[in-house]
């Protein structure tokens, strides 16, 4: 199993951490840091085990037969990851398109 990252998505977690840091989220730039290291290692090692979703509709921009899967970081903030599954040479390929979170796109979900 392998999870690949598009080059916009991977640029979101470089982005999560000053978003983080300077909206006060966290109190040190180490804890951004930390915090979207985690995020991003998560997904590489769980995604396939996962639960899985189709992705509605709405998602369509980001990839056709979409499914998303939820990562819950605290008791406020689930991440939602948006992939498609590919095989190849015998080996399944994890892409990852585009990822959210509840306060940002949450109304368009169904649960996980």
């Amino acid at each position: 199993m392998k999870v690949l990252f598009l080059p916009e998505v991977s640029s979101q977690f470089l982005d999560l951490i000053e978003v983080l840091y300077d909206k006060g989220y966290v109190n040190f730039f180490d804890e951004a840091v930390d915090y979207s290291e985690t995020l991003f290692r998560d997904i590489q090692t769980s995604l396939a085990l996962r639960p899985h979703l189709p992705a509605p509709e709405y998602f369509s921009s980001y990839g056709k037969d979409l499914l998303y899967a939820a990562f819950i970081k605290n008791r406020n903030t689930t991440w939602y990851v948006f992939f498609n599954v590919y095989e190849n040479d015998g080996e399944t390929i994890y892409l990852v398109r585009f990822i959210s979170n509840n306060h940002v796109i949450a109304k368009y979900l169904s649960p996980c």
